[in-house]
């Protein structure tokens, strides 16, 4: 997970606590609301990745609450953190191409056609 943060980090140019919580949030997400054991292949793909998700899922709350539920939530939370539209495009890139890395283009293409609305920031 080390390797993810710097990686996302260094190039979208945030935190590394931003983009821990961002990677969290984005992870819980997938496993939501796409298919749940492809993404769940991917998170046991990255050493310290379902911690960092426990850590940041759920809470319905804030901003994304008031959005419902989905990608529109999704957005909510992580502007909450702080990050705008292009940052967020280039957060969801990066984590698919480390994505690629671990688990295969295909598993990755299946969870962002699995995902409705996230084939826009993949």
């Amino acid at each position: 997970m080390d390797e993810l943060i710097e990686q996302l980090a260094a190039k979208i140019g945030v935190d590394k606590s931003v983009a821990e919580k961002a990677v969290g949030t984005i992870l819980d997400f997938l496993r939501t609301e796409g298919p749940s054991g492809t993404v769940q292949v991917l998170i046991d793909s990255i050493p310290g990745a379902a911690a960092v998700v426990e850590a940041n899922s759920g809470g319905g709350g804030g901003l994304g609450g008031l959005l419902g539920g989905g990608l529109m939530a999704l957005g909510g939370k992580l502007m909450g953190l702080g990050l705008g539209m292009g940052e967020i495009q280039g957060l969801a890139r990066e984590l698919f191409k480390f994505g690629r890395d671990k688990i295969g283009s295909d598993k990755i293409d299946e969870i962002i056609a699995g995902t409705p609305g996230l084939s826009q920031f993949a």
